[in-house]
C-alpha cells in the first residue's frame, strides 16, 4: 500500500514543493524515515504515531517507510507531521486517494491531534500556486497568511479530526463543512491603522534641523545618523520616522510578510505585515542575530527591517566588526549567508538610522563638560569606520534643546507626523513617476546609470559640485550620495532640476562627518 502526499518547505527565503511518500507493507514492524533529513525532522514520525492513536486510529502492525523527496535537499527545521499522517491514512485506505489529489498539506501535529502553526506559509503557498496547485490545507492560525495569495483555496483546520472529516466528505459538501478562508487585501491597507498613532513628531519640541533631516531621509529612504549629547531627542526622532514613511505597497508587504513568516515572527491569524518594520536592538546583539545566520540559517534584524527602519542606538557601542558586516547589505540590498550545505540569501533593503553621542561621556566638543581625552574620543568614534560613513547619506547634529522650545509647548506645537508625511508622499509620487518600470522605488536606490539620467546638473551647479568634491576630499560613493540626496531635496521642493541650493543643503549633511571623523579610512 503506497501513497504520495504533496507538501512544501522553505530553504532560506525560498520555498520548494516536497513529496511525502508513504509505503505500508508486510515485513518486520517498524517506522523508518528517509530522504536526507536532520534528526529533528525525523521526530515527526513519533508525533504522528501517538497523535493518530489518540484520535482513534490504530496503525497496523507493519513496516512503514516514509520518504521525503527531493532527496538532494537536506531537510532541516521543517515540519512534515500533517502530510505524513494523511499519507499513512491514505496508504491504509482510511482516506481515498482521489480525496488528496492536487492538494498541498502543511502543519505540525500535537500529541492530542491539534494542528499547530508553521513557519514559511506565504512563500510555500506562493510556490504552490506557480506550480499549478490550487488547494492548500494548513493550520487555522496560518490560514489568513496563505489566503492573501490570489487564486488559492485555503482550508484552515485546527485538528487532525477536522482534516479526516474534510477529506472523507464529498466534494460538494467540503466548503460547507470548513469554509475556505478569504482575505480582502484592500481593506488591510485602508485607514491610518498602518501607522502607530502613539508616536508623533508633534511630541518633539525644537530640533527643526534634525526633523528636516528626518523628513529628507524618509522621502528618499536615505540612511541617517543623529549625533548629539544625551537627552536631546535623538531616539525620539528615530522612533517616529516610520510615521512619516510612505505606506507599504502590496508587493512590498508580501516581501516583508514572507521574511517574517520564514523567521517565525508572524502573529497568529495575521494576514499581512502592513506597517513598515521598525527594528531596534541593544549593542550586545550578536553578529548572526544582526545580519542573519545560525546552524539553520534564519533572517537577521537587517532582513526583518526590510522595507523599513533599522535603528541602532548608541551606535559606537556596537562592535566595529558587527557594523562593518552591514557594508555589503547596505550596498547590495541583500545578505548572503554561506554554509557548507549551500548559500542562503535574504532581502535586506533597510533604512539605517543611527544615534550616537559624540564621545564616551557624551558632551564633546563642549570642553566645559567633556572630560574625555583625544585618544578616548578617537577610539570611540573609530568603531564607525570610513566605509560605513560613506554609506550614510545624512549626518546631522542634534544639539541641546533650547529652553524656549521646551517652555513653549502650549503656545506653538510642532508639525504633526501627518503634515510631514503629506510632503513626503508628494515627493514619493514624483519618484514613482520618475522610476516607473525601472524596479526602483526611492532616490537612494539609484545606480550610477540612473544618477546620470535623473541628476543632471547645469554648468554652475556642476562647477560648484566639483569644487566641493575636491575641498571635502569625498570618495566616489560619497559623490553619488550627495547627488541622490540633492535629488530628494529638489523633489520635496517640487523642482524638476537640481539647483545650487539643493546641493548646498546636501553637502551640509556631510559637515558633521568631517568634524568628528577627520582621519577617514578608505574602502
Amino acid at each position: 500500500m503506497f501513497s504520495s502526499i504533496t507538501s512544501g518547505a522553505v530553504r532560506g527565503i525560498d520555498s520548494y514543493i516536497m513529496q511525502v511518500e508513504v509505503d505500508v507493507s508486510d515485513g518486520l514492524p517498524g517506522f523508518n524515515m528517509v530522504g536526507f533529513m536532520s534528526g529533528d525532522v525525523k521526530e515527526a514520525g513519533a508525533r504522528v504515531k501517538v497523535a493518530l492513536k489518540n484520535v482513534g486510529y490504530k496503525i497496523p502492525v507493519a513496516k512503514i517507510t516514509v520518504n521525503l523527496s527531493p532527496a538532494d535537499i537536506r531537510k532541516e527545521g521543517i515540519v512534515v507531521d500533517l502530510p505524513i499522517a494523511v499519507g499513512i491514512l491514505t496508504a491504509i485506505g482510511d482516506i481515498r486517494e482521489e480525496a488528496v489529489k492536487d492538494m498541498l498539506f502543511l502543519g505540525e501535529i500535537g500529541l492530542d491531534g491539534d494542528i499547530r502553526p508553521i513557519k514559511g506559509t506565504l512563500p510555500i503557498v506562493t510556490k504552490a500556486k506557480k506550480l499549478g496547485y490550487r488547494t492548500v490545507i494548513l493550520p487555522q492560525k496560518n490560514a489568513k497568511e496563505g489566503a492573501v495569495v490570489p487564486g488559492m483555496k485555503i482550508v484552515g483546520i485546527s485538528s487532525l479530526q477536522e482534516v479526516i472529516a474534510y477529506l472523507s466528505s464529498e466534494d460538494d459538501e467540503r466548503d460547507e463543512l470548513i469554509p475556505p478562508t478569504k482575505v480582502d487585501i484592500r481593506k488591510l491597507f485602508s485607514g491610518e491603522e498602518i501607522y502607530d498613532d502613539k508616536l508623533d513628531f508633534a511630541d518633539i519640541n525644537g530640533q527643526s534641523a534634525a526633523k528636516r533631516a528626518a523628513e529628507i531621509a524618509a522621502a528618499g529612504f536615505h540612511h541617517l545618523l543623529l549625533v548629539g549629547p544625551p537627552g536631546t531627542g535623538k531616539s525620539m526622532i528615530a522612533k517616529r520616522i516610520p510615521t512619516i514613511l510612505p505606506p507599504l505597497s502590496e508587493d512590498e508587504s508580501m516581501e516583508v510578510t514572507s521574511i517574517y513568516s520564514v523567521a517565525g515572527r508572524m502573529p497568529d491569524n495575521k494576514a499581512l505585515i502592513t506597517k513598515r518594520p521598525f527594528m531596534s536592538t541593544h549593542h550586545c546583539v550578536t553578529e548572526s542575530a544582526l545580519v542573519g545566520g545560525g546552524k539553520i540559517p534564519r533572517p537577521g534584524l537587517i532582513s526583518l527591517a526590510h522595507r523599513g527602519v533599522l535603528f541602532l542606538d548608541e551606535m559606537p557601542e556596537f562592535s566595529r566588526s558587527g557594523l562593518d558586516m552591514l557594508r555589503q547589505p547596505m550596498e547590495d540590498k541583500v545578505v548572503n549567508i554561506t554554509r557548507n550545505k549551500g548559500t542562503y540569501s535574504y532581502p535586506a533593503d533597510f533604512q539605517l538610522v543611527g544615534a550616537m553621542n559624540p564621545c564616551p561621556c557624551g558632551y564633546y566638543p563642549d570642553r566645559n563638560k567633556c572630560r574625555c581625552t583625544s585618544n578616548e574620543i578617537k577610539r570611540y568614534l573609530s568603531h564607525i569606520s570610513g566605509p560605513i560613513l560613506d554609506r550614510i547619506d545624512i549626518v546631522i547634529e542634534v544639539p541641546k534643546v533650547d529652553i524656549a522650545d521646551l517652555s513653549g509647548r502650549g503656545k506653538r506645537a510642532g508639525e504633526s507626523s501627518r503634515q510631514i508625511r503629506e510632503r513626503v508622499m508628494k515627493a514619493r509620487e514624483i519618484q514613482n513617476k520618475r522610476f516607473a518600470g525601472t524596479g526602483i522605488s526611492f532616490n537612494s536606490q539609484m545606480t550610477p546609470k540612473e544618477i546620470d539620467t535623473f541628476c543632471k546638473l547645469g554648468n554652475a551647479e556642476q562647477a560648484f559640485m566639483e569644487q566641493a568634491f575636491c575641498s571635502m576630499d569625498l570618495s566616489a560613493r560619497a559623490y553619488h550620495k550627495v547627488l541622490k540626496l540633492a535629488r530628494t531635496i529638489a523633489d520635496l521642493d517640487g523642482e524638476e532640476t537640481i539647483g545650487k541650493i539643493h546641493l548646498m543643503e546636501a553637502f551640509s549633511y556631510r559637515m558633521s562627518d568631517g568634524k568628528y571623523w577627520n582621519n577617514r579610512e578608505e574602502d
